[in-house]
């Protein structure tokens, strides 16, 4: 049958409409729901508005419905939703990723298998739960800047239950505890550090630093991250309950290239990083990207994943040679301090 024209122009009228408006407030401020989801399900708090926008200032409601009453309005919620994921979806890197990152990798942006990646992740939003929340998915980049990267972990992609990804590679959100990968981490920090306690919760504890008193998350490796060690996803992304679900969709393309950025960084004698390669997937990805191993330190083993990590994780040592190779390289004040979550 052929197409009815009048449908047509008025879904563009309105999606047109809708996407306008949405843009204008999505480029102001990220929307803070937990998941792109739970931004048409989930009713915003008036408490929390430091840098948010609630989901009705954004949802052009009335506005759409005086230009045409006749439409249904499941129909018009349906664009309004579609627009909205749209617009924050097409400013999610100028509004949450880290500036020295933006610098670097915007070529990206508009190459054509980021612009399919940005698609895929606009229909799938629409009918399932995707992790980490949107303003995480870069959490990364504003946690370790591209000039301060000295440690690089890759990790495959993030965890896909609730409460757990938060956009850093073997990190949870707290209250959850760490789970096995983590654990088999904090088991190899005990050997290489005999002073780091494991955490066995993921409740946080007081820690001083300086005058500060600070609460540090047993399974949050966000402390470790500020100190210049990149907890980086080879995908960046995940549907709900499904491992693997966003893997080549174009995730692994565009990290790659947040790797190779790391290498090309013109810091004269600083350049040279500790690349962590665990498991087989890691290795390939550093073998096809090319780590010159005169200038920087590639560290191989199993993956620290409770179905592997015996097989050469445990007892590995990569966390002392890291710092062994990093304070002979650049100097004691280079070291990482990996024992910062160490139970008190």
């Amino acid at each position: 049958m052929p197409k009815d024209t009048n449908t047509e122009s008025k879904e563009e009228m309105l999606v047109g409409a809708a996407l306008s408006t949405a843009t204008r407030a999505s480029r102001r401020t990220v929307v803070r729901a937990a998941t792109l989801t739970e931004m048409w399900v989930k009713k915003p708090s008036n408490t929390t508005r430091t840098k948010s926008t609630t989901i009705a200032e954004i949802i052009p409601s009335k506005k759409l419905q005086d230009q045409n009453t006749d439409d249904s309005p499941n129909e018009l919620s349906r664009l309004q939703k579609s627009a909205v994921t749209q617009a924050v979806l097409d400013s999610l890197e100028i509004d949450t990723m880290g500036e020295t990152w933006l610098k670097a990798l915007s070529p990206e942006f508009k190459k054509p298998y980021f612009l399919q990646l940005k698609k895929f992740l606009l229909t799938e939003s629409a009918s399932h739960v995707v992790f980490p929340s949107v303003e995480n998915i870069y959490s990364w980049s504003r946690l370790t800047p591209l000039d301060e990267v000295k440690v690089v972990i890759l990790g495959q992609d993030p965890y896909h239950d609730v409460g757990q990804a938060h956009g850093l590679s073997f990190s949870v959100l707290p209250p959850t505890k760490p789970p096995g990968s983590l654990r088999n981490i904090y088991k190899q920090l005990e050997t290489d550090f005999p002073s780091f306690k494991a955490p066995k919760t993921g409740y946080g504890t007081l820690f001083k630093y300086g005058s500060a008193v600070l609460t540090i998350y047993a399974s949050d490796l966000s402390p470790i991250a500020k100190q210049g060690v990149l907890w980086l996803n080879t995908s960046l992304t995940v549907r709900a309950h499904k491992a693997g679900s966003h893997a080549r969709k174009g995730w692994e393309t565009f990290t790659s290239q947040v790797i190779r950025a790391v290498l090309k960084r013109e810091m004269g004698e600083q350049q040279g990083v500790v690349f962590m390669a665990w498991g087989l997937p890691a290795q390939k990805t550093f073998s096809s990207i090319g780590i010159d191993e005169k200038k920087h330190l590639l560290l191989k083993s199993a993956h620290p994943s409770p179905l592997s990590a015996h097989r050469g994780f445990l007892g590995n040592g990569h966390f002392k040679k890291a710092n062994e190779w990093l304070e002979k390289k650049y100097g004691k004040d280079a070291v990482i301090d990996w024992t910062v979550l160490s139970a008190k």
